[in-house]
């Protein structure tokens, strides 16, 4: 049995959170901030990123 891989078609490389401006910040310390938000959503498109890499080899 041969295994394929994902066609890039049908499972697309996620794509990188939008950067807030620096006026999206009040800079009052509110939890959670635009900038924590922004932190935690980098990590995780780099977290889909590395599995999407795994299932396309060869595709930068």
């Amino acid at each position: 049995m041969q295994s394929t891989l994902p066609d890039p078609i049908d499972d697309p490389r996620p794509q990188p959170p939008e950067a807030p401006l620096p006026s999206d910040c009040c800079d009052s310390g509110c939890d959670p901030c635009v900038n924590d938000t922004y932190a935690e959503e980098v990590a995780h498109y780099r977290q889909m990123l590395a599995a999407w890499k795994l299932r396309h080899p060869g595709i930068e």
